[in-house]
């Protein structure tokens, strides 16, 4: 029974480490990408794009237009 609780003593820093894993391994290649200005320019473009889209579709689902 001591072993459950010190596993459940442990799960906090081990989720709190999966989650920081988590983001570096999705952000590191994006921030590799925005080195470059002609790549920051198109990001940004596709991303205010994609929000545009997110919005649209959203506020059409809801009849809020």
């Amino acid at each position: 029974m001591t072993d459950f609780w010190i596993n459940l003593y442990k799960f906090p820093r081990f989720l709190t480490s999966v989650i920081i894993g988590f983001f570096l391994t999705t952000f590191k290649p994006i921030f590799r990408l925005l080195k470059n200005k002609k790549r920051v320019t198109l990001f940004g473009i596709t991303i205010v794009l994609l929000l545009v889209i997110c919005y649209k579709i959203l506020a059409k689902m809801t009849s809020i237009e």
